[in-house]
């Protein structure tokens, strides 16, 4: 959920290869498996050209779905 609410505040980058790799402010996330599934599981996506290096992530509409629920919960 910490992964989905950086890419939702624009505080992530990823890479658009194969395998992508996300940034969050400035600094390699620690759980890149995560990030990987977040990517292959369609929640969240590189907004850019695919010939770039690092580009913005964004959320799917599935993505946001999930986060939903969670916008007015404190954790």
């Amino acid at each position: 959920m910490a992964m989905l609410r950086a890419v939702a505040q624009g505080r992530a980058v990823m890479s658009s290869s194969v395998e992508p790799d996300l940034f969050i402010d400035g600094v390699a996330c620690c759980d890149q498996m995560a990030a990987h599934a977040l990517a292959h599981g369609g929640y969240i996506r590189p907004d850019g050209e695919s010939g770039e290096r690092l580009v913005p992530a964004v959320l799917t509409e599935a993505g946001q779905a999930v986060l939903a629920p969670a916008v007015g919960h404190v954790a």
